[in-house]
């Protein structure tokens, strides 16, 4: 494995199953944006999100009663599993065989592309992806959403909050805490960024629609977004 090529994407799950319905137009250009890095040598894991499947169960079961947090959670990663098996139908000619649900376990893999989903509950895709990170010796994980900045307040409740290009590890663990709670909506899991400051990873926030932003992270070029390190 060419470590210095080896990318990991958290595939946010609001990009891959939107409120709005599938996008196939986008699945299909980053369909074609993974296999024209992938004829460069490059490799990648791409961890898939639950987004609003995950939610639209979530909602559905506490209309019913109260749902208990290993509920939430468990709902949420069968579907990231779901997510991740659309997206091993989209890159079938170059996906290993098996999506990977525990992101501890090292699998020995040829093929171009791993896909990862959810693995137990109290662990987010967010903190599956920086495990996969570490554990396969990628220096660099892309997180993919609907974002194209970190903010330092939620911008849609706090029209003053301000975009954030550039952080350090701790600087942004104090905009996001030290707790993480099934179905939270933060930019990043904070025991997962916990996780990523203690490994020296770099984490690069890009609006996953705005696939030439997203090129340009892949190649290591200037882009639009939010880098932590």
């Amino acid at each position: 494995m060419t470590k210095n090529k080896l990318t990991v994407i958290s595939l946010g799950g609001s990009l891959i199953a939107p409120k709005e319905g599938f996008n196939v137009e986008f699945l299909r250009d980053f369909r074609n944006l993974i296999v024209k890095f992938l004829k460069k040598g490059h490799r990648f894991i791409i961890v898939c999100g639950g987004g609003q499947t995950a939610r639209n169960y979530q909602a559905a079961a506490s209309g019913v009663g109260e749902l208990q947090a290993d509920d939430i959670d468990w709902m949420g990663i069968h579907a990231t599993r779901l997510n991740a098996h659309l997206m091993k139908a989209i890159l079938r000619d170059y996906v290993h065989p098996i999506v990977i649900k525990n992101p501890t376990l090292k699998t020995e893999w040829d093929e171009e592309v791993l896909l990862a989903a959810g693995w137990k509950p109290g662990w987010s895709t967010d903190y599956d992806a920086v495990k996969l990170a570490e554990l396969y010796g990628a220096k660099t994980l892309i997180n993919l959403s609907n974002i194209s900045y970190v903010y330092d307040d939620d911008p849609r409740t706090n029209p003053k909050a301000k975009k954030i290009e550039n952080i350090s590890w701790p600087d942004f663990r104090k905009i996001v805490g030290d707790e993480w709670s099934p179905g939270a909506n933060t930019p990043f899991d904070p025991v997962a960024s916990k996780e990523a400051e203690k490994v020296g990873l770099k984490v690069i926030f890009v609006k996953g629609t705005e696939l030439s932003e997203v090129e340009k992270a892949i190649a290591g070029k200037d882009y639009l977004g939010t880098t932590i390190e």
